[in-house]
């Protein structure tokens, strides 16, 4: 029988995939690219390292030829992969149907140079239908859209490698520019600026519960105060962020209230009679929201389950090439044939026909790109396994259920509600109540938007009024005036920015994640609960590129970015000529910064202008955000204060500039001796904040212990009895019965931990710092570590007999794999069962890794 190789990306998709085909089909893993750009010196060949232009892994005087090299452990797997090629009669490559994984193809086919038959199969679940019809109508590798990737890796390298040395030399070293990480973080830093220049505004209301005075039963419910004298009242939305004053077209309109006035409306509606004034019921319907795309995905996945966009992703990732869901890169909101009927049968089976939409709903998609997948993400197949029935559990069942749950409520019928307006008049004031009852639920039984539980979100969107009529007197049960200010605009959170890259065509499905993840990896913003807070390093990158090249990170132009890389997918833009315009043309990137450099001061690049701090300069250097204030009589000497890194810039005010330059003028004053040593004790401040320290830094003691001030402490204000306390961690809790090595107790940036030889634990909401004893930490320890990789451990051996060192099995991304130390060895593929694995020893496992360092 005939022999055929089918080649995918992961371990995963390969298994799955292997149960939709005959045994005569060989499926192997590519483990992701098995070429790419060099990411540093060492990985351009020794034959090239004096060629000036492998630096930037782009010719760009030999029509901008990339230099591909094979990425370190890749020689294995295409060894293997050579090895399958033996003997077959074609090769099948199934690698992801978007750009990257047109590329992966691409790839394979240049790297491998099979001798047989290739063809690409493409498909949108991994399902048996699905992959029965992908090797039936199988098709050539698409040049366009492998082009469309090659240009967008080859500009994302120009843009990078070109404008990140730039700001090593004006700002700091390690620092990046990125086409489109940087476009992300001017969003993020321009909302802190809008944050820093608002103006707060003050201003009152009224809120009363009343009553009918005809009924025997009290039902009270709430009122709002609306308007005075027939004139509105003033509230937050109708004043100017930037003045704190009302709109100029709505001074004669509006009516503000202070909080004199307000308490005297207060005593004056006390004695008034409350009487309905009018009433209006409505009928509405409220419809479904589309089927997810990416960004629809993320931003639910952020809002509902509290994921990153990039767990929600690898979570997704995961679940499709587990056959569970449809391919998860995608701006398409359309549902096949297929998915509508699976999703009606659905609807009947679990709730009756009278929660059907009357007609099958279709979704048509706004965007103008063509790159990716041609359908919503939504359960595979045409009969939709139930969130229960998929043997799934935690973060990767809830993100299912919510495709599912979305999916199924596109087909389900609209939600029917009454909301009855009433007007209330007491005196010259007029009040306002709304009541909500749901009439039918429809796609609200299953999908509330935002909401994790629709049956409680149902019963939130209900507000029955008890029966009155229109000039029913009403009781006043309580009358409270209520003072509100108005709120600076919110930082983006995860969901919000990516609703913003989306909404400005900035990047693709695809990239989202990778713009989030990367300004946080380096340090340009931070997060601050779920809000994205840019740092003072960000805030000097944003402001070196606004003045110095304010077309590259202007919005518009990384959107037409993505549509000239849209247009050479499809063919009708000339990739080459389209590099040569944006690196080499008479306006390029090269002779912007020849241009440009020069003009570039590094002590203006360094200084970050915060429009609050006038008489002081604010400054990014090597070891974090920093004050200079001039001092003395004749204000011509200088003192130097670090801001801590978590007060952000709009929330830098002059009340802590003023504190942070009296902490280091005074110096290190000491603020008491420790009750046992001796010592002096300092309150210092560092990048990370204020901090204690026991003793002086001397040659003999060059690191004093010292330990974070936690926030509810003030830093002038530090009592020698609590900084003692403080001053006990690091403490040693004694030492590992097994290892015999120590283990210590400490506060660190993220919260209390325990470390046990490298080994990192955080302490739970129930255990103290101060109090943890050894067995408990020994028992933290022993948990099993959340890797941030998403990694899951699948069996500990303990120790390496020979190299002391740990051994365990993980399954990640690609696979199963052993750990080995530090060390990541891949499971040949004969053992990458999961019943096998779990059936080892440890002396099999010291097997594999001895053949794989042969």
């Amino acid at each position: 029988m005939d022999k055929y190789l089918v080649i995918v990306e992961s371990p995963t998709k390969a298994k799955t995939i292997r149960k939709f085909l005959p045994n005569n089909y060989i499926v192997e893993a590519s483990m992701g690219h098995v070429r790419d750009l060099p990411q540093s010196a060492a990985d351009i060949p020794e034959k090239l390292k004096k060629e000036e232009w492998t630096k930037l892994g782009v010719n760009v005087k030999k029509d901008f030829e990339p230099l591909y090299i094979t990425p370190k452990g890749k020689s294995k797997v295409i060894s293997l992969l050579r090895s399958k090629m033996k003997d077959v009669k074609a090769i099948y490559l199934a690698t992801d149907e978007d750009r990257e994984g047109e590329s992966i193809s691409w790839h394979l086919i240049e790297i491998l140079k099979p001798k047989v038959p290739v063809k690409r199969m493409v498909f949108h679940e991994i399902t048996k239908t699905a992959i029965k019809n992908a090797l039936e109508e199988t098709r050539e590798v698409d040049q366009n859209l492998v082009k469309a990737q090659e240009t967008r890796r080859i500009l994302d390298r120009l843009y990078g490698y070109t404008l990140s040395p730039l700001l090593w030399k004006k700002i700091a070293y390690g620092l990046s520019a990125g086409r489109v990480q940087s476009i992300g973080l001017r969003l993020a830093v321009e909302r802190e600026r809008e944050r820093i220049m608002f103006k707060k505004a003050d201003y009152w209301d009224i809120k009363a519960m009343v009553y009918p005075t005809a009924k025997t039963a009290k039902v009270a419910f709430e009122t709002k105060l609306i308007a005075l004298k027939n004139k509105k009242i003033a509230t937050g939305k109708d004043f100017e962020d930037l003045t704190g004053k009302l709109a100029k077209n709505k001074e004669k309109e509006l009516t503000i209230l202070d909080e004199k006035a307000a308490k005297n409306l207060t005593a004056e509606l006390k004695k008034s009679d409350w009487v309905v004034d009018s009433m209006e019921e409505k009928e509405s319907v409220a419809r479904p929201a589309q089927p997810f795309t990416t960004s629809t995905l993320q931003q639910e996945g952020n809002r509902k389950l509290h994921l990153s966009a990039k767990d929600t992703m690898r979570i997704a990732q995961r679940l499709y090439e587990e056959g569970l869901i449809t391919y998860m890169r995608t701006d398409s909101p359309n549902l096949s044939q297929e998915a509508i009927n699976g999703a009606r049968k659905s609807i009947v089976d679990l709730y009756g026909k009278e929660y059907l939409s009357p007609e099958p709903r279709q979704y048509k998609s706004k965007a103008a790109s063509a790159q990716e997948a041609h359908e919503a993400i939504r359960p595979a197949g045409s009969d939709f396994v139930h969130p229960d029935d998929t043997g799934l559990s935690g973060k990767e069942k809830a993100l299912y259920e919510l495709i599912w749950k979305r999916t199924m409520a596109t087909q389900m019928a609209e939600a029917k509600k009454l909301t009855l307006s009433v007007r209330i008049v007491a005196g010259d004031a007029e009040f306002a109540s709304s009541g909500t009852r749901i009439v039918f639920p429809g796609f609200l039984r299953v999908y509330v938007e935002g909401s994790d539980d629709p049956e409680a979100a149902l019963d939130e969107k209900e507000v029955i009024l008890p029966d009155f009529k229109v000039g029913d007197k009403l009781k006043t049960d309580s009358i409270e005036p209520l003072f509100h200010e108005t709120k600076p605009p919110a930082r983006f959170t995860e969901a919000s920015l990516v609703q913003r890259l989306e909404k400005d065509g900035i990047g693709r499905p695809s990239t989202y994640a990778s713009i989030i993840g990367t300004i946080q990896d380096r340090g340009y913003v931070r997060k601050d609960g779920t809000a994205l807070v840019p740092t003072y390093t960000g805030m000097a990158v944003v402001q070196l590129l606004e003045k110095h090249f304010t077309e590259l990170i202007d919005y518009n132009f990384t959107s037409q970015m993505e549509y000239s890389l849209d247009e050479i997918a499809i063919g009708v833009k000339d990739w080459l000529v389209y590099l040569k315009e944006f690196y080499s043309g008479k306006d390029g990137l090269e002779k912007k910064v020849i241009e440009r450099e020069k003009k570039i001061k590094p002590e203006e690049s360094r200084t970050i202008l915060l429009p609050q701090i006038t008489e002081m300069e604010v400054k990014v250097g090597r070891f974090g955000p920093y004050i200079i204030a001039a001092k003395g009589k004749k204000k011509t000497e200088e003192v130097h204060a670090s801001i801590p890194e978590d007060i952000a810039p709009a929330d830098l005010k002059q009340e802590h500039i003023n504190q942070l330059i009296e902490i280091s003028q005074k110096g290190p004053t000491p603020i008491g001796k420790h009750p046992e040593t001796g010592e002096n004790i300092y309150c210092l401040v560092g990048r990370y904040g204020p901090y204690l320290q026991l003793g002086e830094v001397t040659e003999e003691n060059p690191k004093p212990k010292r330990a974070s001030l936690p926030k509810n402490y003030d830093p002038k204000n530090v009592d020698i009895q609590s900084a003692a306390q403080l001053l006990i961690l690091p403490r040693i809790l004694g030492k590992h019965p097994d290892t015999k090595k120590e283990i210590k107790a400490n506060n660190g940036r993220f919260g209390p931990y325990v470390v046990h030889d490298g080994e990192f634990r955080s302490l739970k909401k129930t255990d103290d710092v101060y109090t943890i004893t050894l067995k408990r930490a020994v028992e933290l320890l022993a948990e099993e570590k959340k890797s941030k990789r998403g990694s899951t451990l699948i069996k500990d051996f303990d120790k390496h007999p020979k190299t002391k060192k740990k051994l365990a099995v993980y399954q990640g991304k690609y696979g199963f794999y052993i750990k080995h130390g530090t060390k990541n060895i891949t499971i040949p593929e004969e053992s990458r069962d999961l019943a096998k694995i779990e059936k080892m020893k440890v002396e099999d496992i010291v097997k594999i890794i001895s053949s794989a360092n042969k």
